[in-house]
């Protein structure tokens, strides 16, 4: 493929070091291609809206973004283009599930996040996503969501890899999408929503076929992306299996991998 018409880039283990930063050679690159080529380039994460525009704001870019990895998509203005949610009584069970087992859970709704403690990883999740979460009682939150007949857009369960496996396999429903970020985070989601699902919704705004897209990244919720894409890379610090759902892979994300990947098939194309 010679012309791409747009560009998905995870965000975490992807677009960020290990530092939890951009690095001028990623910046520079992502700008050439944005601002110079004119390709939109779709941020696309298990973020929360707050954890994704600062990051446009950094790169010089404006275009919609991909959150709760396909279960909220904004449009540049904010409004929303796409959403899915979790049914408030899945949500009962899980929270029942982790409260029995001592283990962490995040709630996230619309650009809210939601905690009933702060404790170490909530802490430590503040730390790196730089936002503040809402301290609450979850059992207020069942009836308050009961009554209004909505969910969450996402849950993410933390604690040590013993307890997030255990958590995994006791997780029961068939409109869950459930995986693991890392060792210690495990994500859940409606089953509606996947990063292919968001991107495809894009695709039809921006009138390009599927062969026009790259989409980058370095972990397991982004195999399906990864797969869609004319051109799916990912990062020489994604698993093995992830790697091998590939038609490339770049650089670590500590080594400029995106910057890398962009300059190959974008910038030095004729």
């Amino acid at each position: 493929m010679d012309k791409f018409g747009m560009i998905c880039l995870d965000i975490d283990g992807t677009l960020l070091n290990s530092n939890h930063e951009v690095t001028e050679k990623v910046k520079s690159t992502i700008n050439k291609v944005a601002n110079n080529k004119k390709i939109p380039v779709i941020l696309v994460s298990a973020r929360m809206p707050k954890g994704i525009r600062f990051l446009q704001e950094e790169l010089g870019i404006e275009e919609p973004i991909i959150c709760y990895s396909g279960a909220l998509i904004l449009d540049k203005d904010n409004s929303v283009l796409a959403s899915e949610a979790i049914d408030v009584s899945n949500f009962e069970k899980i929270y029942k599930l982790t409260s029995e087992n001592n283990i962490h859970m995040s709630l996230y709704k619309d650009d809210e996040w939601y905690i009933e403690k702060l404790d170490y990883w909530a802490k430590q999740e503040s730390e790196i996503t730089n936002i503040i979460p809402n301290i609450i009682d979850f059992n207020k939150l069942i009836e308050q969501w009961k009554r209004e007949g909505v969910g969450p857009s996402k849950i993410l369960c933390m604690s040590n890899p013993k307890e997030i496996n255990f958590l995994k396999e006791n997780i029961y429903g068939n409109d869950l999408n459930i995986y693991p970020s890392k060792s210690t985070y495990l994500e859940i989601m409606p089953i509606k929503a996947s990063k292919t699902s968001a991107i495809t919704c894009l695709q039809k705004k921006f009138g390009i076929d599927k062969s026009e897209i790259i989409a980058m990244g370095d972990n397991y919720n982004d195999i399906d992306m990864l797969e869609y894409a004319g051109v799916g890379i990912a990062m020489g610090n994604a698993p093995e299996d992830v790697k091998r759902h590939a038609d490339d892979v770049t650089l670590t994300n500590d080594e400029d991998g995106v910057a890398e990947a962009l300059i190959k098939y974008v910038i030095n194309k004729k």
